[in-house]
């Protein structure tokens, strides 16, 4: 069970947003706030809206905060809302956590600023403004999209002056972990991909903030309790239903995976539907394959 003092632990699914099949694509609120519903039946800890999985970029201000409240709403008892409050600006992503935290979320998850390849200064002072909200705040390692890369000597330095409590590690470099512990050792390490799950639950993660929960729960809540036990018996449980699963995992980390995402959560019978654009739908090759891995992996019996 997660620690409910440190509401940031355990899995937490970056969700996906359904949309409407109309001219706008508009928010399925209901759809959502049924989906969050869902994951909470399905033993997961918590979710995080207004991430990239559930395209934010594309949402009005109104929409985004809609959305963060449709979750806190939806959320059973004791289930967590951690929104992503990503903006070009400071000032902004601390208005974003401001907006969760009157909502009724309990932490937010913030990637440094994206809107150019920020110096280490404007990075400390970033996390400076959005810690100003007042609640605790995930930091989100994503060098690839952002362009900022938040080594384990920054975070340490974040940390140490009391700007974050964990982070989302998205490097996809699993030897970070440990440099990570030992120049922050009460820094909580969060599994940011889905296709690192095992190597970063092996090396000391509290929790995973996770894309293919969205279309396999069960399976894949199963798959992160195994890998975080410390138990060898659960390791050798671990591995087979890692490598059945891993096919699916790795589109967490390719720059279509929220289309993939959605089309295996059609494929489970969940509501995944269309993206916004730029986002277009798979097509040919790439398209066949998700359905085809999919398509194993529930016939295995998955879910």
């Amino acid at each position: 069970m997660p620690d409910f003092s440190a509401p940031w632990r355990g899995v937490h699914v970056a969700t996906a947003l359904p949309f409407h099949d109309d001219d706008e694509l508009s928010v399925d609120y209901e759809g959502y706030a049924a989906h969050v519903r869902f994951l909470a039946e399905h033993g997961c800890d918590g979710v995080c809206p207004n991430g990239s999985l559930g395209e934010y970029q594309t949402l009005t201000d109104e929409e985004r905060a809609r959305v963060v409240r449709v979750a806190v709403e939806a959320a059973p008892e004791g289930f967590g809302v951690m929104p992503g409050v990503a903006a070009y600006g400071a000032v902004e992503s601390r208005r974003w956590a401001e907006q969760a935290g009157e909502a009724g979320a309990r932490a937010v998850l913030a990637l440094p600023p994206n809107s150019y390849r920020a110096e280490r200064e404007a990075v400390v002072g970033h996390y400076r403004e959005v810690a100003r909200a007042g609640l605790p705040v995930v930091a989100y390692n994503n060098p690839h999209d952002t362009k900022v890369d938040l080594t384990p000597e920054l975070l340490a330095e974040l940390h140490g002056e009391g700007l974050i409590v964990a982070v989302k590690e998205f490097s996809g470099d699993v030897r970070r972990a440990y440099e990570i512990a030992e120049r922050a050792p009460g820094l909580d390490l969060l599994i940011g991909a889905d296709d690192v799950l095992l190597e970063l639950g092996l090396a000391g993660a509290v929790g995973w903030i996770a894309g293919y929960p969205n279309a396999i729960p069960d399976a894949t809540v199963e798959l992160y309790r195994l890998a975080t036990s410390g138990s060898g018996a659960d390791l050798e449980k671990a591995l087979p239903l890692y490598r059945a699963l891993h096919p699916l995992l790795r589109w967490d980390s390719r720059t279509e995976f929220v289309q993939a995402i959605k089309v295996s959560m059609d494929l489970a019978g969940l509501r995944g539907g269309a993206c916004r654009p730029p986002r277009s739908r798979l097509a040919g090759e790439m398209a066949a394959r998700v359905v085809r891995e999919t398509e194993t992996v529930l016939a295995l019996g998955y879910r």
